[in-house]
């Protein structure tokens, strides 16, 4: 059967080749996966369950409920951004469809998107299906991943459309502060850039809040923000997202919206209310644990020599391996049965390291590491 080229050209995903050479093995401590190793908090569960047993399962209204909606733009005022539940906040079947949405909303054939890497695998292809055409930006380690208006200036982001923007960041762990915003906030105004702000990570920050690029100044206007219960309520299973952004913006990612998904689960939606209204001490002490976790990761990588710069969110290290990443991933699986992701899966910056998630049990991280010390004193 003929098939698009669009389809055809598309990459496979550098990280389910790890987790596939990962499957074929026993005895493999997987530290590739980006998902919590924890479940959604009892109180959300229960509130999915009781939605069922009452029969709610029909569709909601295209945009999400409006409990739903007005909880998360509540949520949002505590990073100091304000949007009006009715007109600027649409909830989706997952982040990932709030992204794609967001491309085909902003994006016109032959335009071009500038894309920070490292980072998330599935922004350069959803650009791609949307008719765009992908320009990368390298981010370096000496800069602690952080996305300057240098990197910007030096890739030719000033001539392109649209910035992507993920912080705290899929792969690195990477975060910006206010100050850092405001830099590239700036470049963004002078070169009539809008963005898409990933923001998925947000609530697993650790030592310092959340900053959002939507709340500089001349920002809330061209930033649409993507966010979800994913990450911060170990909901990955359930799918649910959601975008915040001006009105016109997120009314014309309804409509398309409309025609993809109709509404997000309903079930979800139940579960993900529940979640804003009570189960926050829940996410406290899941942050408080990937803390202790992230310490103990780093600071074993550091002694055994791989460098590690100390991640400020979400629940990855980016060590240094020098050389061929994805030759050091593999030996590693193949002598010790470690998964790890090669750095250069996540694009111009990540070569020379590998992506480790540590949203795993501190005994595995501890065997895990132990296992990669062994690996490294064998290797030499």
């Amino acid at each position: 059967m003929r098939t698009a080229e669009r389809a055809r050209e598309l990459p496979e995903s550098g990280i389910r080749k790890f987790f596939e050479l990962a499957e074929a093995r026993d005895d493999v401590i997987s530290l590739g996966v980006g998902e919590p190793d924890f479940s959604a908090p009892w109180a959300a569960r229960n509130a999915a369950i009781g939605g069922l047993e009452r029969g709610r399962t029909s569709y909601t209204a295209n945009r999400g409920t409006a409990e739903l909606r007005e909880a998360i733009a509540t949520r949002h005022e505590g990073y100091d951004q304000s949007y009006d539940p009715g007109e600027e906040v649409l909830v989706t079947t997952g982040a990932s469809e709030a992204v794609d949405l967001a491309f085909r909303t902003l994006v016109d054939p032959g335009d071009t998107v500038a894309i920070h890497e490292p980072s998330y695998i599935s922004y350069a292809p959803g650009v791609e299906l949307a008719g765009g055409e992908p320009l990368s930006v390298p981010t370096r380690a000496a800069d602690d991943f952080a996305l300057t208006p240098e990197c910007l200036e030096a890739a030719g982001a000033g001539e392109t459309d649209l910035l992507v923007l993920c912080y705290p960041n899929n792969p690195t762990g990477a975060t910006m502060t206010d100050a850092q915003l405001a830099e590239v906030a700036a470049f963004c105004r002078e070169h009539d850039l809008r963005v898409v702000a990933d923001e998925i990570y947000s609530a697993l920050t650790y030592g310092a809040d959340h900053a959002s690029i939507a709340t500089q100044p001349g920002m809330r206007e061209r930033t649409v923000v993507v966010n979800g219960f994913s990450k911060a309520y170990a909901m990955t299973g359930l799918r649910l997202g959601y975008a915040l952004g001006p009105a016109d913006a997120i009314d014309a990612m309804n409509r398309i919206h409309q025609y993809t998904m109709l509404s997000a689960p309903t079930t979800a939606q139940i579960a993900a209310l529940e979640a804003l209204r009570s189960c926050d001490d829940e996410v406290r002490e899941m942050v408080e644990e990937y803390n202790r976790r992230r310490r103990l990761v780093v600071s074993r990588f550091n002694a055994m020599g791989l460098d590690t710069f100390e991640p400020g969110g979400a629940f990855y290290a980016f060590p240094e391996c020098g050389g061929d990443d994805e030759a050091f991933a593999e030996e590693l699986l193949e002598a010790e049965g470690v998964a790890v992701v090669p750095g250069s899966v996540f694009g111009a910056g990540g070569e020379g390291h590998l992506r480790v998630s540590y949203a795993t049990s501190m005994r595995e991280l501890k065997e895990a590491t132990d296992r990669i010390a062994r690996f490294l004193e064998e290797r030499d």
